[in-house]
Parts: structure tokens; C-alpha cells; sequence
């Protein structure tokens, strides 16, 4: 680590920050940061940044991993720099990480990372992914700080599944609820099914080093256990973010809610092509008193034929007559245009191909009371009630989005009786509490405590 690094990340453990200098001190790992690459993982770790540092009963630390892709952050030399001039932000700046075997083959990134550690001295580490560190940073973690608490969210399922933890088969598009090294060998038949044996073996070695793993859904508890996690190592705590929609009124008027939108990432397992297909469906049908507006970017990190798809529709739309367009392309966003991106639709459409881990989009729409329309599978499945506080279509299917669409548009009364319904989502708050009470070794996730205790460290 550079001389010129070193002493700022000295300077920055050791200044007195008066109110903060004898707090605890948690560190959270972040997979990028929400304001350089969208995604909900780096958006809850860094809702959570700012919740943990409002209590005032730690003092958290953010490293946030970004890829080479942000060439314009890197700088001659340095491993770990601050972000933008803030406050206990930093950035760790990712080499070539290999995906195979989800770890980073580069030994000066990890001795700036032990480093970091022994400079920042935390006493909790909170890895919300190992993404773009990897997963032997855990053991690396314990090796460095024995004392310290390790805890890992599990926002997917990549530690089980190669298929980037969609739990997805690549060959059929088929949900997978049973991995196995000859299944996943089906699905990769590069690799043969002793690679995947040894790459189970070689995760759960690192997964030693956690002390408790969190999940933001209940059904992921189940699917973990199965894979061999201990049972008493698995806590719900559920994830919480800021209400985006506090002070927003909705807007008045007994017209056709035939307004619908998308929220999120432009990748495959996203469904944005469900979406686009069961449009075509209407259209042919002459059905199109509707409009759909699509919020998201990161359409570089969709599959190739997903991609050209996608990009293939926004052509043709485009060329039509403005009277004559369905779907609205807006971009990316932040969270701070949700109230306004929001006030321009009725219902919310989550076309999600695989078992989201939890939905952001799903809390996001309910801050501001919007119906939400989704596959019937993983997290969706477990918040979302059939016809009580939004509408199930089939998964991928884009015949039976485009039935509950229409459905969605004509049936009178229907967006009000869901929307009578609709209650807050969780907060920030909830979701504080509850990782304060883990981080000072207390049990319950979902519990909530005023408690000012210390994080527990384990025994020498």
C-alpha cells in the first residue's frame, strides 16, 4: 500500500471524531457502490452505511468493490482509495476477479486488504457480498481479525449455483431447486462434475470463518439449509431502506389505471423481455389502450440474444408515431426520481425469471401505494398476496402477463381494492436494530432493541 494511502487510512482510524471515536466500529463490504452501478445488494449496504452511522451506536465504515470497468477511479498504484472525498467511504479497486472459483487471484490485493483491517481494526466485518473480493477474503478476514465478528448476507444464491446464483438452468431457462455436481455439470459441460464438487467444498471451507449469515427472504433460509449451512448460523432480517415516498400524495382521478412500469436493471433474469413479448401479444390482439415505461440502465451486463432483443424493440418502437407507441424507454435512474417516475404509472411489473432474493422494487412501489404485478416465485411469492396486495402472472410467461395486463385495465375496481391493502414496507430502521442486535452477538434477527451493547468478539 502506498505511503501517501497508508497515512490517510491512519489519520482516518485514529482522527477524533468526537461524537464516533469510542463507537464500535463495523465495516460493510459492499459489491460497487449504488451511485457508481445501480443493483440492490450495494443499495442496502449502503442504506444500512447511513442508518448504522444516523443510530450513533457505531461507527460504520464502507469499502466498496468496483470492477475495471470504472478505469477512470483507478489511480497508478493504489489498491484502496477514498470515494469522492466522504467520510469513512473508501473503494477497493478489483483485478481481474475470477468468477470460476469466486476469488481474486492477486496477492497485493489482498495484503492492502489485510492492511485495511489492521489500520481500521473493526470490530465487526459485514460482508454484503464477496463479489469482486472473494469468497477466501472471509477466511482472510478471521486470519487477520480472530477477534472480530464476521457476519454475510446472502443476497442470491452464488456460493450454491455457477449460473451467477440465479439458480437458472442456462440450457432451458428451467428454475433449478436442486443443485448437484452431475446437474450443474449439465448446465456447464466445460466443466465436469468433479469441478463442481471441489467448488462447493472450497466455499463452505471459507464459510467457516462467518459467525452467522443473514437472508433478506425466509424461503432462502430453507434452500441453504438444504445445501448444508448450519441451521443456527441462518437469520431473517429483513431488508429496509428509506420511505422515498414519505410527503408524496397521490394524485386524484377516477380514470383507467392502464399505466404500468418497470423498475430495475436491464439484465436477463430481470424479465424486461416477458414484458416487451406480452406487449407484442396485445398489439396483435388490438389491445393497446395502455402504456409502459421502462426505468433501468446496465443493458452492457445483459446476455447477448437479451440484449439484441431488447435494443431490437426500442428501434422499432421508436420509429412509430408517437401516438402509436406502447412502451416508453427512460434510462437509468436514482432513487431520488422515484416520486416522479413513479407518479407516471399505476401498477408496478416485477417480470423477475428467477427467485429474487427479496424485490426492492416491490418496497419501492409500495412507498408510493402502487399495485405490483409479478412472477409467482421465490421472495415475490413470499410478500406479494394473489389479488390481495398485488397480481401474480406465470413466470416467463409473456401470454399470461399480457391476460393480467388486460385484466388489470378493465376490471373495475380492482387497482383500488389492492391498493386499500398496501402497507408500508419495511423501513431503515427495522433493519438497523435488527443487525445492531446481531452485531453485539444477540439472537433473533428480526428483533429489535434500544440496547446500547458492544459488538461481541470472539475468544482469542
Amino acid at each position: 500500500m502506498a505511503d501517501q494511502t497508508r497515512k490517510r487510512f491512519e489519520a482516518a482510524r485514529q482522527a477524533p471524531l468526537s461524537p464516533q471515536k469510542a463507537l464500535p466500529k463495523v465495516l460493510l463490504l459492499s459489491v460497487q457502490h449504488p451511485e457508481l452501478v445501480r443493483g440492490g445488494a450495494q443499495q442496502i449496504c449502503y442504506e444500512l452505511f447511513l442508518g448504522l452511522r444516523a443510530s450513533g451506536k457505531v461507527r460504520p465504515i464502507l469499502l466498496a468493490a468496483v470492477d475495471p470497468e470504472a478505469a477512470a477511479l483507478y489511480k497508478s498504484g493504489a489498491r484502496i482509495t477514498g470515494f469522492d472525498g466522504r467520510e469513512d467511504e473508501f473503494l477497493f479497486l478489483d483485478a481481474g476477479f475470477d468468477h470460476r472459483w469466486m476469488r481474486l487471484p492477486s496477492a497485493d490485493r489482498a495484503a492492502a486488504y489485510a492492511e485495511f483491517l489492521e489500520l481500521m481494526q473493526p470490530d465487526v466485518v459485514h460482508f454484503h457480498h464477496f463479489m469482486l473480493f472473494g469468497v477466501d477474503f472471509l477466511t482472510l478476514t478471521r486470519k487477520v481479525l480472530p477477534r472480530a465478528r464476521i457476519i454475510l448476507t446472502l443476497h442470491e444464491f452464488l456460493s450454491i449455483c455457477a449460473a451467477n446464483g440465479q439458480m437458472v438452468r442456462p440450457t432451458d431457462g428451467a428454475v433449478c431447486t436442486r443443485p448437484s455436481p452431475v446437474r450443474c455439470h449439465q448446465c456447464f459441460p466445460d466443466r465436469g462434475p468433479e469441478f463442481f464438487f471441489m467448488r462447493e467444498m472450497w466455499v463452505k471451507r471459507h464459510f467457516e470463518a462467518v459467525d452467522l449469515f443473514t437472508t433478506p427472504s425466509r424461503f432462502m433460509i430453507d434452500q441453504f439449509v438444504q445445501w448444508g449451512l448450519n441451521p443456527d448460523k441462518l437469520v431473517h432480517v429483513t431488508n429496509g431502506q428509506q420511505d422515498y415516498g414519505a410527503g408524496w400524495l397521490r394524485p386524484p382521478g377516477n380514470g383507467p389505471r392502464n399505466r404500468f412500469g418497470f423498475f430495475g436493471q436491464l439484465v436477463d433474469n430481470k424479465g424486461v423481455h416477458v414484458i416487451l413479448e406480452a406487449v407484442q401479444i396485445l398489439r396483435a390482439e388490438g389491445f393497446t389502450g395502455f402504456t409502459v415505461e421502462i426505468n433501468g440502465g446496465n443493458l452492457r451486463f445483459a446476455g447477448k440474444a437479451r440484449r439484441a432483443e431488447i435494443e431490437s424493440f426500442r428501434e422499432a418502437e421508436e420509429a412509430l408515431a408517437p401516438a402509436e407507441r406502447i412502451v416508453r424507454f427512460n434510462g437509468a435512474y436514482e432513487v431520488e426520481r422515484l416520486p416522479e417516475l413513479m407518479n407516471r404509472i399505476d401498477w408496478c411489473l416485477a417480470p423477475s425469471v428467477w427467485r429474487e432474493a427479496f424485490g426492492l422494487v416491490i418496497s419501492e412501489a409500495w412507498m408510493f401505494r402502487k399495485p405490483v404485478i409479478c412472477s409467482q416465485i421465490g421472495a415475490m411469492a413470499e410478500r406479494v398476496a394473489d389479488g390481495v396486495n398485488g397480481l401474480f402472472f406465470a413466470l416467463g410467461d409473456p401470454r399470461s402477463l399480457a391476460d393480467v395486463i388486460r385484466r388489470a385495465c378493465t376490471e373495475k375496481g380492482l387497482w383500488e381494492s389492492i391498493v386499500a391493502t398496501i402497507e408500508p414496507p419495511p423501513s431503515r430502521e427495522v433493519m438497523v436494530e435488527a443487525f445492531l442486535a446481531l452485531y453485539a452477538g444477540r439472537s433473533g434477527g428480526e428483533a429489535q432493541s434500544d440496547t446500547e451493547a458492544a459488538p461481541v468478539r470472539r475468544s482469542a
